[in-house]
């Protein structure tokens, strides 16, 4: 044939070496579609090599027979009638030829073309289609006892009995978000109701995972959970895990590093020596644990302390946006640095591989510093139960009433909030819904403003008795983590140095003079920094005597560079030492709900929301936070972005902020999200309405622009006007 096909392309005066060059042209041919042809699955006929699709694909040259396995497996008129080792995965090579001339005359309702070997199982349905095909069309394929498929029709699906999902939420896998509605690329766990999964991250973690280690990532349930995602189609390999497979992977974990490494070690038996619970114990570093300590080298009064080595703080310190606060730079301090004092340089290291290399690269990286902190907090949202508190809450005296509800022995709080405003002192006892996020939102300004703070736009803790005797820092800790997990606003008045001491703890941690904030006090650091000469610097020493005793702080001055180490020990009682107590108080509040420990594990994240204040409102960010729900008219929202632009632009008496304080009770935009989305309703009324408990926006719909701005100016103005009014006179009495 090809003899006859390369004459017919020469003509009769071309010559016999004419004739052979455009017979190799058409052998060349040939042979490459042969071998396309033998490397072609027999079912689908498709040459694709896609493991987590198709599943393994398996060439027999004796036979010149090509094969998915999952093409395979799924056939309808084919049983494995042999060993595993027999054929093609226990499936006889004369079983697959009769399969493929059975399939051969069965037409694929998909893409119209023969070869079909898949049937749909249920009665009736005389459907049938090639294994891609039943991908593309969305069908599913059951990796368990018959190995039934079914059509897009007759396809099993999740039943949920009320979807309260109102807003996207994560997979819980790639953390990428998805609509919490059930199909056939979104699945729900059946053990956890709000863990849900895009099927392909699913079943790439099922293939990685296999039979024995894949489970429900929130629980860690595995009969409930394979059970249903064999049901929705989840293809579970009988095997070990992907990561058991590798030779050696974890060897490096048996070796414990033991040797300590600080500048001055002070065991006379040497830094390789460790005694167990004992001063000598070798603390190893808890980020990277290729650097060890012992406990009396570094000061550490148990093994439970946290420790880490110079080279980890450093990129802990500097990964990404995140910087540890600088120190106050302090005149003519060449000679001593306070840096210098703070942490002790690790020795040189043998030229070895370390155990720990592999998690400090990692470390390096800063890929566990750089998540979304809205990601997390609404993993830490989890938490919270579909069970419901109410909450009484007197708007005049929300601090009262917040401590009141959250000491009382039946709240939980991870329980859902449900928010009503009652009057003081009311004889009616009414009382109306409240906006949980507005309530949130006004108990995170007292708390910035109370006495259990101090400091002017950058916070850290006060001294106060009485609220030391009543147990408010750990209250005031409580309620800072309750408001992160349940939606409520940035605190964002968080110092450096207090979100420092508790990521790092108050023996890594070194004060500035900004966090001072007694008058008095910051006179005496600034003197002593300015002081030029020994003895003007011990004639301010004299003058101080009495306070520096005090608080312990009297040190025998040599040189002038002696000041910089009593600045020191200033700044550490002062802002670190004095307030010890109700730090360790705040710091246990802070752990309700795991939000210190989160804070801990992620502070660039946690940084943002809590040492900076949320970035300033713009036209686009509220058009966009906005959603349409109803049918809109489309002239009143044209006049309600050209009303958002002039408050941008500074052409109304309201601000960006009035706005959504307006409709959601709220100033920002919680680090979380709001709950229920905000919204926009266009309705035949003269002026505009706020459902704070629902973050819904009713404009008017007028006849002009003018009278539109009009109406919302004076509206948003006055209602926020009286609100505060209203507030300052239930206070007044």
């Amino acid at each position: 044939a090809l003899c006859t096909l390369a004459g017919k392309s020469v003509g009769i005066g071309d010559g016999k070496h004419q004739f052979h060059r455009v017979f190799l042209k058409y052998l060349n041919i040939f042979l490459y579609l042969f071998t396309f042809s033998l490397l072609a699955c027999v079912f689908c006929r498709k040459n694709d090599d896609c493991p987590n699709k198709y599943g393994e694909k398996k060439t027999k040259e004796k036979w010149n027979l090509t094969v998915h396995y999952y093409c395979l497996l799924m056939s309808s008129g084919i049983w494995q009638r042999g060993k595993e080792e027999e054929g093609v995965y226990g499936f006889l090579i004369e079983d697959i030829r009769k399969e493929v001339n059975r399939a051969s005359k069965l037409k694929c309702c998909v893409c119209k073309k023969n070869g079909a070997s898949i049937g749909c199982v249920a009665p009736r349905c005389k459907r049938s289609y090639h294994f891609p095909c039943g991908l593309q069309r969305e069908c599913i394929f059951q990796f368990t006892g018959n190995f039934a498929s079914f059509c897009w029709d007759h396809r099993p699906v999740q039943i949920i009995t009320s979807n309260n999902y109102r807003e996207s939420l994560p997979c819980t896998i790639c953390l990428e978000f998805i609509e919490p509605i059930p199909s056939y690329n979104v699945l729900r766990s059946p053990c956890c109701k709000n863990a849900w999964f895009h099927r392909d991250c699913l079943q790439v973690q099922a293939i990685n995972a296999g039979v024995f280690f894949f489970r429900c990532t929130i629980c860690n349930n595995s009969d409930i959970f394979q059970k249903e995602m064999l049901r929705m189609g989840i293809h579970i390999p009988e095997k070990d895990a992907s990561w058991e497979l590798e030779e050696n992977a974890y060897q490096e974990l048996l070796q414990h590093y033991e040797r300590c490494d600080v500048r001055r070690c002070r065991c006379k038996e040497g830094r390789d020596y460790n005694a167990p619970d004992s001063k000598w114990e070798i603390k190893r570093c808890q980020c990277c644990g290729s650097s060890g300590t012992h406990l009396a080298c570094s000061s550490l009064r148990s093994c439970e302390q946290n420790w880490e080595c110079l080279e980890c703080r450093g990129i802990i310190y500097n990964s990404g946006e995140f910087q540890k606060a600088k120190k106050h730079v302090l005149p003519n301090s060449n000679n001593v640095g306070i840096t210098d004092c703070l942490l002790e340089e690790s020795s040189p290291k043998l030229p070895r591989q370390s155990p720990g290399s592999q998690s400090k690269d990692l470390l390096r990286q800063g890929s566990k510093f750089r998540r979304n902190v809205s990601t997390l907090l609404i993993e830490l949202g989890f938490q919270i139960k579909k069970k419901t508190k109410r909450l009484y809450i007197n708007k005049a005296n929300i601090w009262n009433s917040a401590l009141d509800a959250f000491r009382n022995r039946n709240f939980n709080p991870s329980y859902a909030i449900e928010v009503a405003y009652v009057i003081e002192n009311d004889n009616f006892g009414s009382e109306h819904p409240g906006s949980k996020q507005e309530f949130l939102s006004l108990l995170m300004q007292h708390l910035e403003n109370s006495s259990l703070f101090e400091g002017s736009l950058s916070k850290n803790l006060s001294l106060n008795s009485q609220a030391l005797k009543e147990n408010l820092y750990y209250e005031a800790g409580k309620m800072l983590a309750i408001s992160l997990v349940h939606g409520g606003p940035s605190p964002g008045f968080f110092s450096k140095t207090l979100f420092n001491c508790l990521v790092y703890g108050p023996e890594n941690t070194q004060p500035i003079l900004d966090d001072v904030s007694d008058f008095d006090v910051a006179q005496i650091i600034i003197r002593l920094n300015t002081a030029t000469t020994v003895a003007d610097l011990k004639s301010i020493i004299n003058e101080c005597y009495n306070y520096l005793e005090l608080i312990g702080c009297l040190r025998l001055i040599t040189t002038l560079s002696d000041k910089y180490m009593l600045v020191k020990d200033i700044l550490g009682y002062h802002v670190i030492q004095r307030v010890h107590t109700p730090f360790e108080s705040f710091k246990q509040g802070l752990k309700t709900l795991g939000v210190l420990e989160k804070i801990q594990a992620y502070p660039e994240a946690f940084c943002s929301i809590l040492c900076h204040k949320p970035e300033s409102l713009s036209a686009k960010i509220l058009s966009e936070l906005f959603t349409v729900h109803t049918l809109p008219d489309v002239k009143a929202l044209g006049f309600w972005n050209s009303y958002l632009q002039a408050v941008e632009d500074g052409k109304s008496t309201t601000t960006m902020e009035d706005i959504l304080i307006f409709a959601t009770g709220c100033s920002s935009i919680p680090p979380a999200g709001f709950k229920p989305t905000p919204s926009i309703e266009c309705l035949h009324v003269d002026f505009p309405v706020g459902n704070k408990c629902n973050n819904c926006l009713a404009i008017p719909i007028t006849n002009t622009y003018k009278e539109f701005q009009e109406n919302m100016d004076f509206t948003i103005r006055n209602t926020l006007r009286l609100e505060k009014e209203e507030s300052s006179h239930y206070i007044g009495h």
